[in-house]
Formats: C-alpha cells, structure tokens, sequence
C-alpha cells in the first residue's frame, strides 16, 4: 500500500492548540500539508482568548520543516471564520481540508442548565462546524476537490448523564454529514464524522490515569489522516480511541406492516418485538429510501399496483 501523503494540500483545523487538534494537525504536517491552525485559544468552557497556543503549534510545525499560519478565529463568529480562510486563499490559493474539531463543554444536568449554556454549547459544536464548512464550501465546489471531518462523540450516538447540549449538538453531525455527502459528490467533496475518545482537556477528570495512558490524542490522528485522503470514504462514522477503530452505522429494522382495520396503538404496542426484530435490518443511504420502501410495503398489503418510476 502506497503511503497516504497530502504534498501540495492545504488544510485547516479548528481548535488545534492542543489536544486532538494539534495532534491531528502535527499528522497532517508530517505527511506534507500546508496547515491553518485555528484556535481562540479559550479553557474548556468557552471563557479567556490567547492565540499563543495555536502559535505555538505553528512553531513546531515550522521547526520541522513545514509550512503553517496561526488564526485565532472564533468559529461562531462568521466574519472571523470567513477572514481565516481568505487568509488562507490569500497564502495558499487552495483548502482541500477542513477538520471541524473545535468545542467546549458546559456539563450539567438537563433540569438544572441554563439555557444560555445550552445555547453556547450548540453554537460553538454545531454553528461553529456550519460556518467554518460553508466557509470553504465552494471553494472546494469550484476546484473540484475537498475533505471535510465533523467531529461527533459516544455521548450524541449514544447518550451521556449531564451532558444534552454536548450531546445535541453532537448528534446534529451525523445529519449535516449525510446531507453534505450527498450535495457534495459530484464535486469529489467527501465528508466523514469522527467519534473520538481520547485523553484531553475533557476526559482529563473523568478517567482513571491507567486509561487516560493508553488513550493519547495520537492514537486517534491516523484514523483522521485516513478520512481526508485522496482515497477516503464518504459517509462514514468513525469511532477511534487508543489505536483502536470501528464505525458506526444507523440501521432500520424490516419492520412490519399493519392492515387498515388493525391500525392502531394497541397493535404496535402488541407487535413492538416484531417491529424491533434485527434480522434483515439495513442501512439506508437517503431519507427517500425509507418513505418508498415503506409506501411499496403498502401497497403490496392492500393489492395496490403503484406506477413504475
């Protein structure tokens, strides 16, 4: 297998001051990219702004022989993301890659948030992501090329106690990346999530250190490296967590369909067992799947002959 590279590739990284960030950004650096490393350099809530952390990134990068500039954007700010990448365009002429990696956290049961925190949480992860993507959108449209990573969690796929901003905004990537995978084809634009656990700012307090030591942001980059390459997926979700890698699929059950003078509540509470049955489950790759796969079962139950499309 030929060694993935991205000579002559330009690539940004949100939040890359530390933790996964830097180290998917040092990643893309040692195999030849050109790097925006973007960070606002706030703690872990959002609170206090220095660029010196991205700087510092950059430092290394250049010490090592590549080729790197500091943007201290805010990702929810538009006019600050819109300016990195004229930058960017400005220095390179090019983005191929963006990985939206930048977040915070404001953790606290569901019933004792504030809705501000809510808010905050939703606009950095999901707006953030929003505006950094459309940012470079049609540049990539236009070259005919692009990669982009959104960056999900175990608690958006999966639930998390005290966490239903983080995970809101979390779950809101496996849409906006399904969505962008579909508009983005035709231009070679593909478009991947990462469902990372690593030892960072945000796992730091939560684990033991015999865990956090198995679980360094760099066990996780190559599998970031791999999602924007030149021979990368699309669509795909991809947990990683201490060298170790799976993904994550949305299956839909066959199902069952119920005749008219059976249709109601207490017919789907009594069949529920064979509604959640797995055998024969599927993915789907569009919404429109599911509504001519359920109105084709349908018809078939009532003698209905529906027109060829």
């Amino acid at each position: 297998m030929s060694q993935i590279r991205f000579d002559d590739r330009v690539a940004i990284v949100t939040g890359a001051g530390a933790g996964l960030g830097r180290s998917h950004a040092l990643g893309l650096a040692s195999r030849g990219a050109k790097l925006v490393i973007n960070d606002v350099g706030t703690s872990l809530d959002g609170a206090a702004e220095s660029t010196d952390a991205a700087q510092a990134v950059v430092e290394e990068i250049t010490a090592s022989g590549g080729d790197a500039m500091a943007h201290g954007a805010d990702v929810t700010n538009v006019d600050q993301v819109q300016d990195m990448v004229a930058q960017t365009m400005e220095r390179w002429g090019r983005v191929d890659i963006l990985i939206n990696n930048a977040g915070i956290l404001r953790d606290k049961s569901f019933a004792k948030m504030a809705l501000g925190d809510f808010r905050k949480v939703i606009d950095v992860h999901l707006m953030g992501s929003v505006n950094c993507t459309l940012a470079v959108w049609n540049i990539m449209r236009e070259q005919g090329y692009g990669r982009v990573v959104f960056t999900t969690s175990s608690s958006g796929l999966y639930g998390n106690f005290g966490q239903s901003n983080y995970a809101a905004a979390k779950a809101a990537m496996m849409g906006l990346m399904n969505v962008l995978h579909l508009e983005g084809a035709k231009a070679d634009i593909r478009v991947n999530t990462l469902a990372p656990t690593a030892a960072t700012r945000m796992t730091e307090e939560l684990l033991p250190p015999e865990m956090l030591a198995i679980m360094g942001p760099e066990t996780i980059t190559p599998g970031v490296l791999y999602l924007v390459s030149q021979d990368a997926p699309s669509r795909c979700i991809l947990a990683a967590g201490a060298g170790c890698f799976a993904r994550t699929i949305v299956y839909e059950t066959p199902g069952i369909c119920i005749a008219d003078d059976q249709l109601t509540p207490e017919t789907v509470a009594a069949r529920f067992g064979e509604i959640s049955a797995p055998q024969g489950q599927e993915a789907l790759t569009q919404a429109l799947e599911q509504t001519v796969r359920f109105v084709k079962r349908a018809a078939a139950e009532r003698g209905i002959t529906l027109p060829e499309s």
